[in-house]
């Protein structure tokens, strides 16, 4: 049997070499691209891959009873919020307002105490001057306006002066006095000065009273 020579400078005929060329392997498709036009909808409206809604569809769709239940406990939950957070606020503002008024009331304390120790010094300063013996002008004189003006600046008040009308809240009656005319108690004399600090009274006034004399 005899070989059968090929020539290798046969030529391929047209036909065969384009068919071989429409037989290769066919381009494959994108997976997003196919999953983005299936999402599409014909109206060009995006659905929901799995569902098959539109936005549209979502956003006008019901509330289910679960949801208004689920919305209802949400708005139940941030009322309870607000009424504690407007609790504590009135508490805060109930503490602080105790809080300066105790803050005040421990002031005046102190200034009635340190007022208090002085009070010995003023009844001294005012047997002086009744005696002439505070001069206007010696240094006795000085010091003594010297304290009563650490006294005015505490704010403590000097109180009772004869003539005034007699009032036991006030007022201490160490003697009462009859007197023709007199139609009302009212101070006759004027034993101990009395001294108060705003609403504290640090001492009251002893004076002596004239009553009616029937």
């Amino acid at each position: 049997m005899t070989k059968k020579n090929f020539d290798d400078n046969a030529e391929v005929p047209e036909d065969e070499g384009s068919d071989a060329a429409a037989s290769g392997p066919s381009p494959q498709e994108n997976p997003d691209s196919a999953e983005a036009a299936a999402a599409e909808g014909s109206d060009g409206s995006i659905t929901d891959p799995v569902e098959g809604l539109t936005v549209d569809d979502i956003l006008n769709a019901e509330q289910t009873d679960e949801a208004a239940a689920g919305d209802a406990a949400i708005a139940d939950a941030e009322s309870a919020l607000l009424n504690d957070l407007k609790r504590l606020q009135a508490e805060y503002a109930n503490y602080r307002r105790r809080t300066e008024e105790q803050r005040h009331v421990e002031i005046a304390r102190a200034k009635g105490e340190a007022a208090k120790g002085l009070l010995p010094v003023l009844d001294d300063l005012d047997r002086a001057t009744q005696h002439g013996d505070l001069v206007e002008g010696t240094p006795f004189f000085v010091i003594g306006e010297k304290v009563r003006t650490v006294v005015e600046r505490l704010g403590v008040v000097a109180y009772g002066e004869k003539g005034e009308a007699f009032d036991p809240q006030h007022h201490e009656a160490i003697f009462q006095q009859p007197t023709p005319g007199a139609t009302a108690s009212t101070i006759l004399d004027v034993v101990e000065v009395g001294y108060r600090l705003g609403d504290v009274e640090l001492r009251p006034a002893k004076v002596v009273v004239a009553v009616p004399a029937e």
